[in-house]
């Protein structure tokens, strides 16, 4: 770990820490990936079942990683690269809608622009997968009900520091993924569920 960080990387973390995560949803540093970028910051977000009156399981994690080459890199169209991930346990009947993927992948640009932020404008290069897992047991697990698993895994180049608000629509995205009500205008739920706590970033150096 270093302080000697350069100052564009500096005023994105007071950025993050200013802005915080979404209300509901538990976000804690973790280790950051220190091979990709020079300097990166990581964190992990959880949404679990207790507040809709069942248990503390969670029911959609994910992590949030920001990435900086003061160099730049040349896919990222910029200096900065936010790289994100979102797990949910869905309801087993939507293991067969053939449009999961793509309303999963729409809430990408809903919660950025839920957040302030223009798909394109604000955050170029989008990219990223989605994934469906579908878990049937059998045998002496055969009472076990199906289980669906949704990975959503998507990128993007912030064109400034503010990246606050970016932290907001990952935290969108995540209570989104959790159906957790109050759900983001337009974006559609699939399953309900959630929790709460600050988060605190840090730097790692080269």
């Amino acid at each position: 770990m270093s302080n000697d960080v350069p100052a564009e990387f500096a005023d994105a973390l007071a950025d993050l820490r200013g802005r915080g995560a979404r209300p509901g949803v538990h976000v804690e540093e973790i280790a950051a990936p220190v091979r990709v970028a020079p300097y990166s910051v990581a964190l992990s977000g959880e949404v679990t079942a207790d507040a809709a009156g069942d248990d503390d399981a969670p029911v959609a994690t994910g992590r949030f990683v920001v990435l900086h080459d003061p160099a730049g890199q040349e896919s990222w169209q910029g200096t900065f690269r936010i790289v994100t991930l979102v797990r949910a346990t869905l309801e087993p009947e939507m293991a067969t809608d053939p449009l999961l993927a793509d309303v999963a992948w729409s809430w990408i640009p809903e919660c950025l622009d839920l957040a302030g932020l223009r798909p394109g404008t604000d955050a170029l290069a989008e990219g990223g997968t989605v994934t469906r897992v579908l878990s049937k047991s059998f045998g002496a697990l055969a009472d076990t009900p199906d289980a669906v698993d949704l990975e959503l895994r998507a990128s993007w180049t912030p064109v400034d520091t503010r990246l606050g608000a970016h932290l907001q629509a990952w935290t969108a995205l995540l209570s989104t993924a959790a159906g957790v009500p109050p759900l983001p205008i337009g974006v559609t739920a699939l399953t309900r569920r959630f929790t709460d706590r600050p988060q605190r970033p840090h730097t790692v150096g080269p």
